[in-house]
């Protein structure tokens, strides 16, 4: 029998989220599978859309906003997405200065690694469920395969956290769950790596992530509305941009 989708049996059938399952990228990391681990990100987030979800979403929410931008990129890994908009800007003459933040100074120290020192892009190690930064201290923070590693409450503290310092508003970039992602994830890191965190953590992610509906849930609790959407070629990802929500206040006088 086939669902409405046309796929048969279970690929057609709703995925439930895992959860307290943790990935190897979440415990001890060793330094030569990390590099490695973060090259195999790298070139999936080029190849397979993970770039052009972050850069339609951030001209989205730049659209009426001229002049240089300043970036939140939270729990930035490699750094290559936060890199890659800066050359794409830089290419359109716009300057975008970014902030790229992780918790994990081993993962800052692979991404020093790989980028050197990049003009316009500082790394920052952070702790703890505040950014340490002002209200407002941005013009967009954004996100990239980070959610699906946190549980529901550590997801809406952070989607409030984003929110706070930024002015123009935030971008969620994350896997969409469903088996037929959990699938392709697998057969990539049977075919395309030897690295055995790509090869746990891709497939576990796919269990872990959020459905694009289930982050604009989470997003209307943490006083934020979706304007914009994105899928990739094989809708195995998506951009959310979420801005604030109007004060009601503000809806009144514009009613």
């Amino acid at each position: 029998m086939c669902g409405s989708s046309g796929i048969p049996g279970r690929y057609a059938a709703p995925v439930k989220r895992l959860s307290n399952v943790q990935e190897l990228l979440d415990g001890p990391l060793d330094p030569d599978l990390l590099d490695g681990n973060l090259r195999d990100l790298a070139r999936v987030n080029r190849w397979l859309g993970g770039i052009a979800l972050s850069r339609r979403a951030l001209v989205a929410l730049l659209r009426g906003h001229p002049g240089h931008v300043e970036l939140l990129d939270v729990g930035t890994g490699a750094a290559d997405i936060p890199d890659a908009l800066v050359e794409w800007l830089a290419r359109r003459r716009r300057h975008l200065l970014v902030t790229a933040v992780d918790t994990r100074p081993e993962i800052l120290a692979a991404a020093r690694r790989r980028i050197g020192d990049r003009v316009g892009l500082k790394l920052e190690l952070v702790s703890g469920d505040r950014l340490p930064h002002d209200d407002g201290a941005f013009d967009v923070a954004h996100c990239s395969l980070v959610l699906h590693h946190l549980d529901p409450g550590q997801a809406h503290r952070l989607l409030t956290e984003m929110a706070r310092v930024s002015r123009l508003g935030i971008i969620v970039n994350d896997l969409d769950r469903g088996w037929l992602t959990w699938v392709g994830a697998w057969l990539l890191g049977r075919l395309a790596t030897r690295n055995p965190y790509t090869r746990h953590d891709g497939p576990l992610s796919v269990r872990r992530a959020y459905r694009a509906a289930e982050v604009a849930q989470m997003a209307t609790r943490a006083g934020l509305v979706e304007t914009a959407r994105f899928h990739d070629v094989f809708r195995h990802r998506y951009s959310i941009c979420l801005v604030r929500a109007p004060t009601s206040a503000g809806a009144d006088e514009n009613g």
